[in-house]
């Protein structure tokens, strides 16, 4: 009876499992897809087959994103080309929000590690499609994470100096939506972003007419506004200062 070879199908965790064990023992300073190429040709020919973006590239970003932290920032895909020419195509947009469609509350509200794996899954695509110069991408991409942001503010009094600067806010998550290289949680890169470029912000304060004031908090602002005779002009009543008037 002729032996029949068994021929072992690999899986995803198991190539990732041997890139570990590669990058573990070789320990490179950097490493990118050809050096994956080099010493393991299977993996590489398993990556390129299975592992693909909803538009049809290899998704380098699964694979980085899946390894061991620590060698997750020396992968060194190379130069993306500059000066891409800007073109809209919702299409493709589309691809990647079908994909995820049932998942995209991620952006309002991410609880534990899955929903923030979901979203740094969508937002890492959507940012490629950026690079590319897909404009339709960007814009979806802010819009979404917009919602995170908002949330950000809200419960991180270090980066709630940001209310009221709008404007500059996007000009922030644009320009880390450009620079994003390595592979990682993209949402963590804006909101380290976001924390560091914002030390240096003066913050917008909202004033209420019905906020307590004085030493026993007994009375409220809208009390303390007098009208002053000689101009009409509506002010705070400082009692300091009216004393001096004597």
């Amino acid at each position: 009876m002729p032996l029949v070879k068994n021929r072992h199908k690999m899986s995803f965790e198991q190539i990732i499992n041997r890139l570990n064990g590669l990058l573990n023992k070789e320990k490179p300073d950097t490493f990118n897809s050809s050096w994956i190429l080099k010493r393991s040709p299977a993996s590489y020919r398993f990556i390129t087959k299975n592992v693909r973006t909803e538009t049809g590239g290899i998704d380098w970003d699964r694979v980085t994103y899946a390894l061991e932290w620590r060698f997750q920032r020396r992968w060194s895909p190379g130069h993306c080309r500059k000066n891409r020419k800007p073109y809209r195509d919702y299409s493709e947009v589309k691809l990647i929000l079908k994909q995820n469609q049932q998942k995209l509350y991620v952006f309002v509200t991410a609880p534990n590690l899955s929903d923030r794996r979901v979203r740094d899954i969508i937002s890492i695509s959507l940012v490629r499609l950026a690079q590319k110069g897909n404009l339709s991408a960007q814009e979806e991409l802010m819009k979404l994470i917009n919602y995170t942001v908002d949330e950000w503010l809200h419960n991180y009094y270090f980066l709630s100096r940001w209310q009221g600067y709008r404007d500059e806010l996007e000009k922030q998550i644009g320009a880390c939506i450009r620079r994003y290289r390595y592979t990682g949680s993209f949402l963590h890169y804006v909101f380290r972003t976001l924390e560091y470029a914002g030390r240096g912000i003066r913050p917008f304060y909202a004033y209420s007419l019905d906020q307590p004031v004085g030493w026993d908090a007994q009375k409220t602002m809208i009390e303390n506004v007098v009208r002053d005779p000689a101009t009409g002009e509506a002010k705070i009543y400082d009692s300091a200062s009216y004393a001096n008037e004597f």
